[in-house]
């Protein structure tokens, strides 16, 4: 009788063990991986300054902080395209995210202008909207030709040509929404927490993001040729803070995704029932306009507890990625009204998106349209 309770303690005991060994190998191959990138390096180092701030240095040590308050995570795992002084191409900065098949990749640069210009900006990468984040796109790019046949890796592009940085947009567009959603926490922290000038999200032609095949965002964490600034980027105290703000934003964009297509937040996945679920149709020549409120690889079921009570929710299935939207109007003054309700709510990145004959297009191309 006792061998009998003793082989069934031993037994117990065995698969107590081999249930945590099972769930903590699950835990680590969903581990949400995050690629920092510090800008420059080795000869290249970043842009010039009076004041003798280094950018590649600042942008170093800005990622370094960053990728240990990170690894304090057990579900994030942290992979570095440097962690010393070498020079690393562009192109294999892409490369080193995509093999390790991370969820982010976040570049850490710093600003320059002939000016005083301060504050922060983060970009994603896109079509540049004025002259300003071309020549900002344009002073990262030029490092291409300090690598060793740049010609045949980037195909002949030309970071002096406008023309040639249209045509990188189109490999990110998949993640261009999660890329702002990111981008966008990284400017709240900086603004709201530190009380940085904000310079908002921008989109630009940056080689560095087009090589990559996940959400990706380059910060301009600020201005080493302002004076103040400058010193502030320079220092330990400027650095940790800054490195604090992209930790949160970072974790607050896993949270959001976690929240958006997780098994807390959804615990109901689409069911199998007497009625299929219907996209919206939006077929048609007049404009439509929706706030995106989540995105993720999940169908979830549309019904009001799984988004935060909110109702007249829509999805469409775009290649994997699943987007949710609230609301649908003609009116874009009512649409607006709509996101800051959303907004309300909870979803602190929606933002408005605008359909016309079923297809996505830009807003500022609607606007255009419905103003015609």
């Amino acid at each position: 009788m006792k061998t009998h309770k003793v082989i069934l303690f031993v037994s117990f005991i065995c698969l107590i063990l081999f249930s945590s060994f099972v769930t903590s190998n699950i835990k680590r191959t969903h581990q949400f991986i995050v690629v920092l990138d510090a800008g420059h390096g080795g000869k290249d180092p970043g842009r010039p300054t009076k004041n003798g701030y280094i950018e590649k240095d600042i942008a170093l040590k800005i990622v370094l902080e960053i990728g240990a308050e990170l690894e304090k995570n057990p579900n994030i795992k942290v992979i570095y395209t440097r962690k010393t002084d070498v020079f690393v191409d562009l192109f294999e900065r892409g490369k080193i995210a995509n093999r390790a098949k991370a969820d982010l990749f976040v570049s850490v640069h710093c600003n320059a202008h002939h000016t005083q210009a301060e504050g922060a900006e983060t970009y994603v990468l896109g079509i540049h909207r004025n002259k300003t984040n071309f020549d900002v796109a344009k002073a990262e790019n030029e490092v291409i030709y300090l690598e060793e046949d740049y010609e045949k890796k980037y195909a002949g592009f030309n970071p002096n040509s406008p023309e040639a940085v249209i045509s990188l947009t189109l490999a990110q567009e998949e993640y261009l929404d999660q890329s702002i959603q990111l981008a966008s926490f990284i400017q709240d922290e900086f603004t709201n927490k530190l009380k940085r000038k904000d310079r908002g999200v921008k989109q630009a032609g940056f080689i560095v993001l087009h090589q990559t095949v996940m959400p990706s965002v380059l910060i301009e964490a600020g201005f080493i040729t302002n004076d103040s600034e400058g010193s502030y980027l320079n220092s330990k105290r400027g650095q940790n803070e800054i490195s604090n703000s992209i930790t949160d934003a970072i974790i607050n964009y896993k949270k959001t995704l976690d929240q958006n297509v997780g098994d807390e937040i959804f615990a109901e996945e689409i069911a199998s029932d007497n009625k299929p679920d219907v996209i919206e149709d939006t077929s048609g020549p007049t404009v439509v306009y929706k706030v995106q409120i989540a995105a993720g690889s999940r169908k979830i079921d549309t019904k009001p507890y799984n988004f935060k009570q909110l109702e007249d929710i829509s999805y469409e299935k775009e290649n994997n990625l699943y987007k949710y939207y609230y609301g649908s109007s003609t009116n874009y003054n009512k649409i607006l009204e709509m996101e800051n309700v959303a907004k309300l709510k909870g979803y602190k990145s929606s933002f408005i998106v605008a359909f016309k004959e079923g297809k996505r297009i830009s807003v500022s191309e609607a606007l255009k349209t419905t103003a015609n």
